[in-house]
């Protein structure tokens, strides 16, 4: 697997997890940039490294991983994936709702851990993609919203994965000179004629 030297912050107060975890990393050829035990740290060191990715224990001193995570999401530095040492539906929806790509509940494995760095680094990619569309939050969000249901659509009638499933969209957009909230759209309008009650179907979670 090329990580094409992937940087990494860890953000984990724990020592012995945050050695864990970077060595996790290291063995899969990421490139660990620094290491931080709180969460205001974590903020400045993005701010000023500019990795590719940004890994933040929930539970943290100073700021909380949640907290951190939002505010290096929102201007978009990059994709945050959260560790939590508890399953707890709510807080996972909290980091999603925070800005963070992906999630792992500890105790993990690289098995874990590098499926999750491809999902949060492929979900950031398609996030910035569409920032370059809209102007305003409201728009960002119903854009989202749409291509994410076009997504699933395409997901399920052609058995690919969401990653491609959206280069798709990306690309066809781009060929035809047009949005890929307008293509999305037509995505959904298509099948919704098709098969009433599709369109409501094909979301992704």
């Amino acid at each position: 697997m090329s990580t094409e030297t992937v940087r990494v912050i860890i953000a984990e107060d724990e020592a012995l997890i945050r050695l864990d975890l970077k060595e996790m990393l290291e063995e899969e050829g990421y490139s660990v940039v620094a290491e931080v035990g709180d969460g205001q740290q974590a903020v400045d060191r993005a701010r000023e490294l500019r990795p590719d990715l940004v890994i933040l224990d929930i539970q943290m001193p100073v700021l909380d991983g949640l907290s951190a995570a939002e505010q290096i999401a929102s201007s978009r530095v990059a994709p945050v994936i959260v560790l939590t040492a508890f399953s707890q539906r709510e807080l996972v929806e909290r980091a999603r709702d925070a800005g963070a790509m992906a999630y792992l509940v500890k105790p993990f494995s690289k098995n874990d851990l590098v499926p999750a760095i491809e999902v949060a680094r492929a979900r950031f990619s398609e996030m910035t993609a569409l920032d370059g569309e809209v102007r305003t939050l409201e728009e960002r969000l119903e854009t989202r919203k749409v291509v994410e249901k076009a997504k699933g659509l395409l997901m399920a009638d052609l058995s690919i994965t969401e990653a491609e499933a959206f280069r798709r969209i990306q690309q066809t957009a781009m060929n035809q000179r047009t949005s890929m909230k307008a293509l999305a759209q037509s995505i959904v309008d298509a099948v919704a004629d098709a098969v009433p009650g599709a369109a409501s179907e094909g979301t992704t979670t």
